[in-house]
């Protein structure tokens, strides 16, 4: 039987612009076939979840799934919503800051709906970047929201884009790489990737890690490049399609890669979760794991969210399983956060589940908002800040 997040998140990808609803349908077990997400367990909470504030951000997804998510930077965050309203907030009260428009000029496609932010925002070097599902980068000055430029690349951007060293990376849903001039957005260089004929919908966020530039693509291949030439340093194989079908051999590399320490962690899906040493490429350790959520690393462990939301723990350096918590299968669960001795999962029913980072076991549970999470919450000293596809943001803490 196929698992419903594979079936829900290849409709996202076939039909690009498919409603959250349709997804909340299929993982409540309205289709024929559908596994039915978990029923909620009972337990003793044993930390107390405090809400700091809470505000709505526009329309949030507006019903499409993107993984839009705020950014932190010099005690200010930064979110957008898909209709490109971006915010500047105070991070300790939520109060406003600025407010603008982030789509300079409407722009229609086929279905001859306004162009829609579907990435970002990124941060870097005091500028704020957004991308749109036509394939448009805009930047902003983070101080005021003041335009700074727009380009255009080749296709959708799903995925933030990033500035260091002048230079903006983006990355597009056709398998390109674009380095753009950071000043003024004009193109620096492009790498290009083949796509395969089905994937899911998403892309990992680049890296920019000193002098390179780390990417994963939808083949299950991590690469480096040289940022100012987009020269290919290393390229590493983290798994193999396997199968006969287009279905059995997507290995797409949608997780964010983590780099700590000189090694990057990188998961596929219907693959493996591996180690990648920074400078060579070459792999220190892989394991078998399916997942497209992503993942979270401290000094010790790697915590992934597996594509049927078991969250699991592994030891970093060796790639040994330490513990599994299966209790949420199916609720679609993010990535996992890590704050403070605890990780942060939220679902498709606007749940946030605090977990105990050595044993996997629940230490509460809060529901801030009544629509799903896509994106992973976004951590700040002991505050965690949720943003939910229907625009709530919240920030929390524990006691």
């Amino acid at each position: 039987m196929m698992y419903k997040s594979l079936v829900c998140a290849l409709l996202l990808s076939l039909c690009g612009c498919s409603m959250m609803e349709d997804a909340k349908r299929m993982l409540a077990g309205d289709e024929d076939n559908a596994i039915p997400p978990a029923e909620l367990v009972e337990f003793m909470p044993s930390l107390n979840v405090a809400e700091l504030w809470s505000r709505r951000i526009g329309k949030g997804n507006d019903k499409y799934y993107l993984r839009l998510s705020p950014v932190y930077a010099a005690q200010r965050l930064y979110i957008v919503d898909s209709r490109g309203r971006l915010q500047a907030l105070d991070a300790t009260n939520g109060r406003e800051f600025w407010s603008r428009n982030a789509i300079q000029k409407q722009r229609f496609w086929s279905k001859g709906d306004k162009a829609k932010i579907s990435a970002g925002p990124g941060y870097g070097e005091e500028s704020l970047l957004v991308g749109t599902n036509d394939g448009e980068v805009f930047s902003y000055r983070s101080q005021d929201g003041k335009f700074l430029w727009r380009a255009r690349v080749s296709s959708e951007i799903l995925s933030a884009p990033k500035r260091a060293g002048g230079t903006v990376i983006v990355r597009s849903i056709d398998g390109k790489l674009h380095a753009l001039n950071g000043e003024n957005g004009r193109r620096l260089w492009v790498y290009d990737r083949e796509v395969p004929s089905l994937s899911l919908r998403g892309t990992a966020t680049p890296l920019i890690q000193d002098d390179k530039v780390i990417a994963g693509f939808d083949e299950g291949r991590l690469v480096a490049l040289e940022l100012k030439t987009g020269r290919l340093l290393w390229e590493a194989r983290i798994t193999t399609p396997r199968g006969s079908t287009d279905m059995e051999q997507m290995v797409d590399i949608d997780s964010d890669p983590i780099i700590l320490e000189g090694v990057i962690y990188a998961a596929t899906y219907q693959g493996q979760v591996a180690a990648v040493q920074l400078e060579t490429g070459r792999i220190l350790w892989t394991t078998d794991l399916s997942s497209y959520a992503g993942f979270a690393v401290d000094e010790d462990y790697l915590y992934i969210s597996d594509q049927s939301s078991h969250i699991r723990a592994f030891d970093r350096f060796s790639g040994e399983q330490i513990w599994e918590q299966g209790r949420l299968n199916m609720r679609n669960v993010t990535a996992p956060a890590r704050v403070g001795d605890y990780l942060v999962v939220g679902d498709v029913e606007g749940y946030l589940h605090w977990l105990d980072k050595r044993t996997g076991d629940f230490v509460a549970r809060t529901r801030p908002a009544d629509a799903p999470y896509i994106a992973p919450p976004l951590v700040v000293g002991n505050i965690l800040y949720a943003f939910s596809s229907d625009g709530t943001l919240t920030a929390s803490t524990f006691r």
